[in-house]
């Protein structure tokens, strides 16, 4: 017997639900995907899917609710879906069975019959038994916040490494819910029956069910031995910069923050930049200086976002120890959204869950040509410190990249030197790798004040005059 809704209410007089708004489905206004181009409406009746987003809330304010169902709608139409309604429910937790609760799934049902609605979307990650329970009674197709993320990631996906780290996240998503999806998978294989059904399709053989467990399990195996082979080639760049003593600079933030615009305007790398959810899946490492002449490498990684599928996480691991490995961490932050302080915490969260959480860390507030000064000022408050720029108008950069520069790690040893003028060499590599004080020009040679690490300061020890530090 089925335990009423009203028995797990808390006994106490606090945060108390209103009994009519927690058993209702409530319609989010202003949800329905903007379609005003004649041509971009027939277009889109015939490529993209229509879909009806539900979400729970749980915890936080409705304010909270509302910019998580924002979220969820961009992440749709990003995966390419017309969106025709938004539904909240307030629950103190999701139905165990089938997410919104027994009642309310028919409501559900009658609203994507009256829109005509091909998919549902749920903000959040189901269960195998809640995907089926909800299928069954919807009769339509029904995805969650992951499977979503995953579809926007294979979309995107470009590089031969990017396109193997995807398929293994979905992959490893779907092993656990292959039950989740139909009836059909359970037939027999075996026997003389070809359909595996009637005489012949009872045994002994191999459960459909079975052959596809088994051929995710190869297929997975395969793309970690690619991904190994690809992490090998990565690491031995890695190596290479770290062998040069070249200090490096990872750009992380949430998804569409503007991170690949700001490395473009530091670099002029040229990086895709579109106005979407996770644009950029393939990490891109350019090569930087600074004003006096250091070199240094930024590289553009991927977006994070709120509650980031886990199976992602691991299937990035390896692009997302660009983060973990860097000597300094510029988050971008968009101050124009909603909620950018709520950004910052779930992009910490997964910094602090790949061991990147102790990586000395500069704010940007970038998009500052949309926020407002109340939003900017608010911001500087919570994040001392930061950098307010706009990528799109060029302002700030030259104070960010001032700030990128005094972030950088500085070599441990001063040294003045006589260098003569046939070592040009080492004059050279103290600029790249170094950091020239000062320098000055003599009828014996370059005399040169400059902080170095401890290969370079060991050539040119025969050359020391004396060490300041």
């Amino acid at each position: 017997m089925s335990v009423p809704e009203s028995e797990y209410a808390p006994d106490y007089d606090g945060e108390q639900l209103d009994l009519q708004e927690r058993h209702s489905l409530r319609r989010v206004a202003g949800m329905s995907t903007e379609l005003t181009d004649v041509t971009e409406v027939e277009y889109r009746q015939l490529r993209l899917e229509r879909v009806v987003l539900v979400s729970v809330w749980t915890t936080g304010s409705e304010v909270d609710a509302e910019n998580a169902m924002a979220e969820l709608k961009l992440l749709a139409e990003t995966a390419g879906s017309e969106v025709l309604e938004g539904l909240v429910q307030r629950r103190l937790r999701p139905d165990p069975a089938t997410y919104i609760g027994r009642g309310k799934v028919a409501e559900l049902r009658e609203i994507v019959v009256a829109t005509g609605a091909d998919t549902v979307i749920c903000d959040g990650e189901l269960a195998p038994a809640q995907l089926r329970n909800l299928e069954d009674r919807v009769k339509v197709k029904v995805i969650d916040r992951t499977a979503l993320i995953l579809d926007i990631f294979a979309q995107h996906a470009k590089s031969a490494e990017g396109q193997a780290q995807v398929e293994l996240a979905q992959l490893q998503y779907l092993k656990q819910r292959l039950r989740g999806w139909g009836g059909n998978l359970s037939r027999q294989a075996g026997g003389r029956a070809s359909g595996g059904a009637g005489i012949g399709g009872r045994g002994p053989g191999e459960t459909k069910l079975e052959t596809d467990r088994r051929r995710i399990h190869s297929r997975i195996a395969k793309l970690r031995a690619t991904l190994r082979e690809l992490d090998a080639n990565r690491q031995l760049k890695r190596a290479e910069r770290q062998r040069h003593q070249v200090p490096s600079v990872a750009i992380v933030g949430y998804t569409n923050a503007g991170k690949s615009s700001v490395l473009n305007r530091l670099t002029g790398a040229g990086v895709l930049v579109e106005d979407a959810l996770f644009a950029t899946l393939d990490p891109t490492t350019r090569r930087a200086q600074t004003s006096d002449g250091r070199v240094y490498t930024l590289t553009d990684t991927v977006g994070f976002v709120r509650h980031l599928p886990h199976d992602l996480v691991e299937a990035f691991a390896s692009t997302l120890e660009e983060s973990a490995q860097a000597d300094l961490l510029v988050h971008v932050v968009d101050a124009s959204d909603p909620d950018p302080v709520g950004q910052i915490k779930a992009v910490r969260s997964v910094l602090a869950d790949i061991g990147a959480g102790d990586v000395p860390e500069l704010i940007v507030l970038n998009k500052a040509d949309k926020a407002s000064r109340e939003a900017i000022t608010t911001l500087r408050t919570a994040a001392p410190g930061a950098v307010v720029t706009s990528a799109r108008t060029g302002e700030g950069i030259d104070e960010l990249r001032a700030a990128v520069e005094s972030g950088l790690p500085r070599p441990e040893r001063e040294l003045r030197v006589l260098l003569p003028y046939e070592r040009g060499d080492l004059v050279d590599r103290i600029h790249t790798s170094g950091e020239l004080l000062s320098v000055e020009h003599t009828e014996h040679g370059s005399l040169v004040t400059a902080r170095v690490h401890p290969d370079l300061a060991g050539e040119l020890g025969p050359y020391t005059l004396a060490a300041s530090s």
